[in-house]
């Protein structure tokens, strides 16, 4: 018969199983009795574009992207907790024309930019790696050349609805999942000929209806990865909501894809797709109570 051996918490053999176990969740280099650590923070925008910022005083190689050493960026104290509270923290840094600039924080680049700051061995990079944050930029400002953002942790989802409320109009997006309109035909990839305040001369017509809703996404040029609303639309003349943030010039590549007022009279005729209708049209509205007798 074999015996068992039993670890208890006051045994000291279990306190060392226990030590040993944290020191190899906690990484090894942290342990070291001289400190090799450096901060990183990958960044990567909605557009594909990603970046690597470290502390350490030249730059880290690690999984096939430089985490550059300048310019500078400096995380607030960061505080881990086990609630639900939506975690957030401040992230500044200097503008440089290299990395981030002034003109790409204006245009939006870096909204909603995936962020995820970590601890490594800069003897070792990326051999070990303690994450400490990870979430996406919310609020940016600039003052001078240096700009701050917000950092919003995984938690700040949580103060999103959970549910979604009654709308007259419908809550999908043209050629969503939900919606399910097909939008190869609605789509279509062109190229700038002339730019005049917001009037966008195109090569070829817009395809379907681009009025209203349409939207323009620019795939070439200097507003690559942006996005313009398209006011209306006529022929090869698209007149935009606002002016892009950076001047077109002839042959930037652009796409046009069409649009949809979100009402069930434009889904119905003009998609005939009232069967994933995402709303209520006749849902009777607070103008009912409002209403007089006889009226």
């Amino acid at each position: 018969m074999t015996k068992r051996r039993v670890f208890r918490a006051e045994t000291p053999a279990f306190a060392e199983v226990t030590r040993v176990c944290l020191r190899g969740f906690m990484t090894a280099f942290l342990n070291e009795p001289v400190g090799t650590i450096a901060f990183c923070w990958r960044i990567e925008r909605a557009d594909g574009v990603c970046l690597g910022f470290t502390t350490h005083d030249r730059d880290l190689e690690i999984g096939h992207l430089t985490y550059r050493a300048a310019p500078g960026m400096l995380p607030s104290a960061i505080t881990m907790t086990d609630g639900f509270d939506a975690a957030r923290l401040e992230i500044g840094g200097a503008l440089s024309s290299a990395a981030i600039t002034e003109r790409d924080l204006q245009a939006g680049r870096w909204d909603g930019a995936a962020v995820r700051i970590f601890m490594t061995d800069w003897a070792d990079p990326g051999a070990e790696q303690l994450v400490l944050a990870r979430g996406e930029i919310g609020d940016v400002s600039m003052e001078g050349m240096a700009f701050s953002a917000e950092l919003r942790g995984m938690t700040a989802a949580l103060e999103r609805p959970v549910s979604e409320q009654t709308s007259p109009e419908c809550r999908a997006s043209l050629g969503d999942r939900r919606c399910r309109v097909d939008l190869a035909g609605r789509t279509r990839v062109t190229h700038v000929m002339a730019f005049d305040e917001d009037v966008l001369t195109v090569a070829d017509a817009a395809a379907g209806n681009a009025s209203g809703y349409g939207r323009l996404r620019w795939i070439g040029g200097a507003n690559s990865g942006l996005q313009s609303r398209i006011a209306s639309s006529a022929g090869t003349r698209l007149t935009l909501a606002e002016p892009p943030p950076f001047l077109p010039e002839a042959g930037d590549r652009v796409e046009i894809v069409e649009g949809c007022d979100r009402s069930f009279a434009t889904c119905r005729t003009r998609f005939g797709n009232a069967v994933n209708f995402r709303g209520e049209p006749h849902l009777p509205g607070m103008d009912l109570l409002t209403r007089y007798p006889g009226t």
